[in-house]
C-alpha cells in the first residue's frame, strides 16, 4: 500500500498532467496540506515511486525560464493510478462514520 506522501505526490502529478515536475508538484502538495514539502523528500519519493513502476520520469529540454536547466517531468503510470485509487478507497472506507470535527478540550 502507498504511504500518505506517496499518495499526495501521485495525486498532484496526475492533476498537473503535462505540467508535473518537481517545483509544481511541491507547490501543489504544500497548497493541499498547508505544510512545507522538502525538496529532498520530494525527489527521494520520486525515485522510490519510479523504482516501483508507479511513475515514469523524463527530462525536458532546457528552458530559458529556468536558466537553461531542464525539468524532471513526471507521468503517473497505469499501475500508479490503480494503487492511488486503491489507497483512496481504503481511506474513504476506513473513514466512514467518523466525525473529524474538533472536540472541546478533554472531551472524548
Amino acid at each position: 500500500m502507498l504511504g500518505e506522501f506517496e499518495y499526495l505526490l501521485i495525486s498532484a502529478s496526475s492533476r498537473l498532467g503535462d505540467e508535473a515536475y518537481g517545483a509544481t508538484i511541491r507547490i501543489a502538495i504544500e497548497e493541499a496540506t498547508g505544510s512545507a514539502c522538502s525538496v529532498g523528500a520530494l525527489y527521494t519519493t520520486l525515485d522510490r515511486l519510479e523504482q516501483k513502476g508507479l511513475i515514469e520520469t523524463s527530462m525536458s529540454e532546457p528552458t530559458a525560464q529556468r536558466g537553461g536547466r531542464a525539468k524532471r517531468l513526471v507521468r503517473v503510470t497505469a499501475k500508479g493510478a490503480r494503487e492511488a485509487s486503491q489507497f483512496y478507497r481504503a481511506v474513504v472506507r476506513s473513514s466512514r462514520g467518523v466525525a473529524w470535527e474538533a472536540l472541546p478540550p478533554g472531551a472524548r
